[in-house]
């Protein structure tokens, strides 16, 4: 019985599946390029001041800026000041989206970004550390004659981080500063086709809030939601990608099942990969079109850390397995080093993540970094992250680099097993480099020709079909193989095709852990001598 397919396929056979990858990898690009929209769509909004004529504040009362029942309205605070009107009797009002516009299911999400504009005043300047406290609340309603119904409402506050660049004089009194944009909703759904957001910022020099703030002249938002172009092109590609995997994952699984011994280590950690594909795969995003799941941002999160940690572990077990002897082998406690990082890496990223979007399902305000404490806990947990990304990928290239020498002393007495092991470490090595180049692309589009060439939504197809064309290929390749030869594949020689000798297309890849009755005596040999 022969190894795994790779190891029994002819070069021809070899090139010929590079190439149909190949072309399934481009196709991949070309759909986020030509076919889909940019990713995403921002959108600028100056909030419109009005006035709360009502001595009580009423909560319930919602103020629009425009159309029929639009509130009643001042241009500057000058004018406030001229008409007695107090800053508590101001309420910022922003409509979501613009007029004549709708929003979508499509749209996925809504993230808000808020920006103060602030004039220097001598008298009037920003205090160090100054805190802005924001009284807001959401409402949505689904069409313009409809009231509107309450979604949230939350007493935020977010630190001013301020700079004025020019002297500090009476000369220059009414320059703006410089201030950095604040992290200030997000909504994991659009079900909704109007949002209403009225923002106050209440003032109480007693209890000495929003004092030190400066002078606020306006509020600005920034809205960023997906395209609904791209949502139908990226949904398209999770349903026709879900069988694909699916199906192969069945089939590896059968051939093993079929084999006299039980799955060793790898096939097992192989099979597992398949399946955090496949969970990254299943479009449950098309349900998220006809109902209200806020949830599926942190579900997301969540797939795709299931997944890439299932990775980055198949590499080091990968790895591991051609370098370990037989009586090491096999046992997965024995990466408890390599594997550890990934697992602790990723609890916290999780951990982070529940702090920051699982909040959020019920308080789309909230946000980890608006407070001192929230961002050094925050940056605890990316730090402690990334720490454990470098020492993983330090064990991995120490690792591949043992595999490497490992192949290059013993190329001439087993070139067919070089060749089988050093295709998927080039593989490995080629992938992690080209997301590097992708991450440094920074051009939103191309232009090539008459056509306009998508870069982001390039990037987002592309990488997402590379990793599921890459587990295809890892489980087609490594699957057992049904071939039968002569006594001469069980003692671990190369077959040699019809052709003679010097037919390099027909020379057959032998020896592998995957072999029915367990590895070869030159596997074993080989294990051995890297160990010692």
């Amino acid at each position: 019985m022969a190894g795994a397919i790779i190891e029994n396929m002819s070069t021809k056979k070899l090139v010929i599946v590079g190439v149909i990858l190949l072309l399934f990898q481009a196709f991949s690009f070309m759909v986020g390029g030509l076919i889909a929209p940019s990713p995403t769509t921002a959108i600028h909004y100056l909030a419109t001041k009005c006035v709360d004529t009502v001595k009580h504040h009423q909560n319930t009362k919602w103020f629009m800026p425009w159309g029929p029942n639009q509130c009643d309205k001042i241009r500057t605070f000058d004018e406030a000041m001229a008409k007695k009107i107090e800053a508590n009797n101001i309420v910022f009002a922003v409509h979501i989206p613009l007029p004549n516009k709708e929003m979508s299911p499509w749209f996925q999400f809504l993230l808000v970004i808020l920006q103060f504009d602030i004039a220097f005043k001598v008298y009037n300047q920003i205090a160090d550390g100054a805190m802005v406290t924001i009284d807001v609340g959401l409402a949505y309603r689904d069409d313009t004659l409809s009231e509107w119904t309450e979604m949230a409402h939350s007493i935020e506050q977010r630190k001013l981080n301020c700079s004025f660049n020019t002297a500090k004089t009476f000369e220059n009194e009414g320059r703006y500063y410089e201030c950095d944009l604040l992290p200030f909703m997000e909504v994991g759904s659009v079900a909704h086709k109007y949002y209403l957001l009225n923002i106050r910022l209440p003032v109480n020099e007693a209890k000495k809030i929003n004092v030190g703030i400066g002078e606020i002249k306006d509020i600005r938002l920034v809205s960023i939601h997906q395209n609904g172009g791209f949502t139908k092109v990226w949904f398209a590609m999770k349903t026709f990608l879900t069988p694909s995997i699916l199906i192969i994952m069945i089939w590896y699984w059968r051939r093993i099942t079929l084999m006299t011994r039980p799955p060793v280590l790898l096939e097992k950690v192989i099979f597992a990969l398949g399946i955090s594909m496949t969970f990254i795969n299943i479009p449950v995003e098309w349900f998220s079109v006809g109902f209200n799941w806020t949830w599926m941002l942190l579900f997301g999160d969540i797939r795709q850390g299931i997944f890439y940690s299932m990775l980055l572990s198949f590499w080091i077990i990968f790895c591991g397995e051609h370098l370990m002897d037989q009586t090491e082998r096999n046992r997965f406690s024995v990466y408890w080093k390599q594997v550890g990082p990934i697992v602790f890496g990723s609890f916290c990223l999780f951990i982070f993540d529940m702090c920051e979007r699982g909040v959020q399902l019920t308080n789309p305000f909230y946000s980890i970094w608006a407070t001192d404490v929230g961002t050094e806990l925050a940056m605890a947990f990316i730090i402690v992250a990334g720490i454990c990304a470098c020492l993983y990928f330090l064990f991995l290239c120490f690792m591949v680099f043992q595999v490497f020498r490992n192949i290059s002393g013993k190329r001439s007495s087993l070139p067919a097993m070089s060749k089988a092991r050093r295709l998927h470490y080039e593989v490995v090595l080629s992938l992690s480099f080209a997301c590097l180049v992708c991450l440094q692309v920074n051009e939103g589009h191309w232009h090539w020709g008459d056509h306009t060439v998508q870069v982001n939504s390039a990037f987002f197809t592309g990488i997402y079909g590379m990793w599921n064309l890459y587990v295809f290929a890892i489980m087609f390749l490594y699957a057992p193989s049904h071939k039968r030869y002569g006594d001469e594949q069980s003692s671990g020689q190369c077959i040699i095709g019809d052709a003679g000798p010097n037919s390099g297309e027909d020379i057959q890849l032998t020896t592998t852990i995957t072999h029915v009755d367990g590895p070869t005596e030159i596997y074993k040999m080989t294990g051995k001598e890297s160990q010692e």
